[in-house]
């Protein structure tokens, strides 16, 4: 084989990677065979990734004096990287919705995502291995390994390392900030809910520096703190509600709270607290209020609007010299009072339905006994007795139901209104089923029923 070293000529890249030859003419025009070069290839230590194709062209063709690429290793696949596999939207778009008509909502902007204590926020998905290479001279090339996806743990969140995964470790508000999860249990809003925020619906506390414009809404399933002033805006929150300035509801404000409501004053507006309220002045608004009502401070005042109050009302001044008509009823939920009418509604509406059933089935017993009911209008005889049947049981539980809570509204009814000032003219007080119209100022008393009266005692 010593004669192909002046004729064939091998030469080897650096990185052992490729093999090219080159096949010089023979003086005698003799072509040496695909196995010859083979071999001859191999004493040159290139054992892998041979092109036979290509070398059998070469020799077919004799395409001498040229260099050919005649082997070319393996490259080794590297690794792939670990990776986080996100179950909430990490960029929240805060690009306002078009509408169907065309018009832009800018108020519901989504711009929180509430998530659940144990939800699932992240997994983790572990590096796949690569494959190693081979140099055209049987070396063997390693691959990269692929890297782990660092764990994005941040605060109020879980990481279970069984299941390689990440969750939520209380109710809260998740973002995704600087390469970690988060779950925040208050929503901040550094200035106003206007346009630039739009509606806030958050699962945990929820916190505004700012005012809430008119024809927003915040919602919020703890508490609701807000620094600024509220307008015709809308506000509930499953604990106690802060309005450290006070609400300008235009006759359009709603607040609702299933605990208590705290703020400087009260304008025009429709307020509703679970348990109490307490401001320095409410004016001209419908309050519904489960245990007390408190108007303290210098003004004390408590003026215009139907009041409703579970357990009893302390203010300086309540109506005004104007005779301002204002209306309290104190001693009764509120719900419960709301129950006990929509109550008294149902059965009115069911002993309707079943007069009308009534007269229904008397009209097709006549035909009956004169044998003119056909099939049609014996079927309907039978479902008129079953409706009626239905109505009958129905009124039963509706009636039972009425009678409890009748009891309850006015079996023990111990409110009050306290006044550590005035109480004006044009001012209406019900306990129970007592009521008084104040007629002349009453001064520094307490109202409260004894008995079927409304009485009054010096306050103190």
């Amino acid at each position: 084989m010593g004669k192909f070293d002046e004729i064939v000529h091998v030469n080897l890249s650096s990185d052992k990677m490729k093999a090219y030859i080159n096949i010089y003419a023979l003086p005698n025009d003799e072509v040496p065979s695909v196995q010859d070069v083979k071999n001859y290839l191999e004493e040159k230590g290139i054992v892998h990734g041979v092109n036979e194709e290509v070398l059998e062209v070469v020799l077919k063709n004799r395409i001498f004096n040229q260099e050919v690429l005649i082997a070319e290793g393996t490259y080794p696949v590297d690794g792939i990287n670990g990776k986080l596999e996100f179950h909430f939207d990490v960029e929240k778009d805060s690009k306002p919705t078009i509408l169907e008509d065309g018009r832009v909502d800018y108020r519901n902007l989504n711009l929180i995502e509430n998530v659940k204590k144990g939800q699932l926020l992240c997994t983790v998905i572990p590096p796949q291995p690569g494959k190693t290479g081979k140099t055209v001279t049987g070396e063997i090339v390693p691959y990269r390994e692929g890297v782990p996806a660092k764990i994005p743990v941040g605060k109020n969140v879980v990481h279970d390392k069984e299941k390689d995964a990440l969750y939520a470790a209380i109710d809260g508000q998740v973002k995704y900030v600087g390469g970690k999860i988060n779950v925040f249990p208050v929503f901040e809003v550094a200035g106003d809910v206007d346009n630039s925020t739009g509606n806030i619906n958050f699962i945990g506390n929820v916190i505004i520096r700012g005012s809430v414009l008119s024809g927003f809404q915040v919602e919020a399933g703890g508490e609701v703190e807000i620094w600024g002033v509220v307008e015709g805006a809308t506000i509930k929150a499953g604990g106690n509600i802060i309005i450290r300035r006070g609400v300008r509801g235009n006759n359009k404000a709603v607040i609702i709270s299933e605990g208590d409501i705290v703020a400087k004053y009260i304008e025009y507006s429709n307020v509703e607290a679970k348990n109490d309220i307490k401001a320095e002045v409410i004016m001209h608004s419908n309050i519904k209020c489960g245990g007390k009502l408190e108007l303290s401070g210098k003004k004390g005042l408590l003026v215009g609007g139907d009041i409703k109050v579970g357990k009893e009302v302390i203010a300086k001044v309540i109506g005004s010299p104007l005779a301002t008509s204002t209306e309290i009823e104190v001693g009764v939920s509120p719900d419960l009072r709301e129950k006990f009418i929509t109550l008294k509604k149902e059965i009115s509406y069911i002993e309707n339905d079943l007069r009308k059933a009534e007269q229904v089935i008397s009209i097709l017993n006549k035909l009956s006994g004169s044998n003119m009911l056909t099939g049609d209008k014996a079927e309907l005889l039978e479902k008129t007795k079953n409706t009626r049947e239905y109505y009958i049981q129905k009124l039963s539980e509706l009636k039972e139901e009425y009678k409890v809570i009748e009891g309850l509204l006015y079996e023990k009814v111990d409110g009050k209104v306290k006044c550590y000032g005035v109480i004006y003219p044009a001012t209406k007080i019900t306990i129970g089923e007592a009521s008084l119209i104040v007629k002349e100022d009453m001064n520094f008393c307490i109202v409260y029923k004894d008995g079927m009266d409304i009485k009054t005692m010096p306050f103190r």
